[in-house]
């Protein structure tokens, strides 16, 4: 294991050593072939290294299109999510009218993608890759990448449709029905094609019947009220669904309650 190891260190200072020797030349034709070089073998960090310090060189030249692309690959292929979308950005910048502007444009929006984070946490950087993927599909209306590109608007509203699911489970479970009903119907309303759309609407209904149930009872009719319209909604809506037996039982119970409020003595004075 240690000379694993020791010939991984020796390979890679001798590898320094060779970018060294090839940033001091004084021969940019010289250094550009290096870093050619450099970036057939996936030596990205040393491509880079070496683009970078060429390119104001070549700047205004034919080549320096095809070193700049390149150059933004280096950081790409180094996982460099952030620095990438930069160069690709200024790449279309640069050269709009380039065969290589719409593959620029793609990638910039991919790396907005590749840094998407799991559902849980702030998702940004997923709703800018879904716009700009959906800009992309729309611009390019006949790119062999819309396939692509619409496969990641999808998965980008899967994981905002998670994270928003997510958090109305959380109000129901933390036992705040008002806010766990909104947050359901928030879900129909953003996300109306969603496979679970029958389940948002029966977890509305039973978020506002728990809610009716702890209300004061001047609040209750209205409340009850309000279930009754969910079910009678979700009834037309979703006459097949597994929940339908639940929901028909939330229904009966909600109109016996307001029978109930019904029969009961005013407490207002005569």
């Amino acid at each position: 294991m240690r000379l694993i190891v020791a010939f991984a260190l020796a390979f890679l200072i001798t590898g320094c050593d060779n970018v060294t020797k090839v940033m001091k030349s004084k021969d940019p034709e010289y250094k550009l072939r290096k870093a050619e070089d450099y970036f057939a073998r996936k030596k990205y960090n040393w491509a880079q290294e070496i683009y970078e310090d060429v390119m104001p060189y070549f700047k205004g030249t034919p080549k320096f299109e095809d070193i700049y692309y390149k150059y933004a690959y280096t950081a790409y292929n180094q996982r460099d999510w952030v620095n990438a979308e930069n160069l690709f950005k200024t790449y279309v910048e640069v050269f709009p009218h380039s065969t290589r502007a719409e593959e620029m444009e793609y990638m910039r929006a991919f790396t907005f993608y590749k840094q998407s984070p799991k559902a849980e946490l702030d998702q940004s950087n997923t709703i800018k890759a879904m716009g700009m993927m959906q800009t992309f599909i729309n611009t390019h209306p006949g790119s062999a990448r819309n396939k692509e590109a619409g496969a990641i608007v999808d998965a980008c509203r899967i994981k905002l449709e998670t994270k928003d699911r997510k958090a109305a489970q959380l109000y129901f479970d933390l036992g705040q029905f008002r806010a766990a009903a909104v947050a359901y119907e928030a879900l129909l309303i953003n996300y109306p094609d969603a496979q679970q759309a029958d389940m948002y609407k029966f977890m509305s209904i039973r978020s506002y019947y728990q809610f009716a149930q702890m209300s004061v009872e001047e609040k209750k009719e209205e409340r009850y009220g309000k279930v009754i319209d969910g079910c009678t909604d979700f009834l037309d809506q979703f006459p097949q669904s597994t929940y339908t037996k639940q929901v028909q039982e939330f229904l009966s119970l909600s109109q016996n309650q307001l029978k109930t409020i019904a029969h009961e003595p005013s407490k207002t004075p005569a």
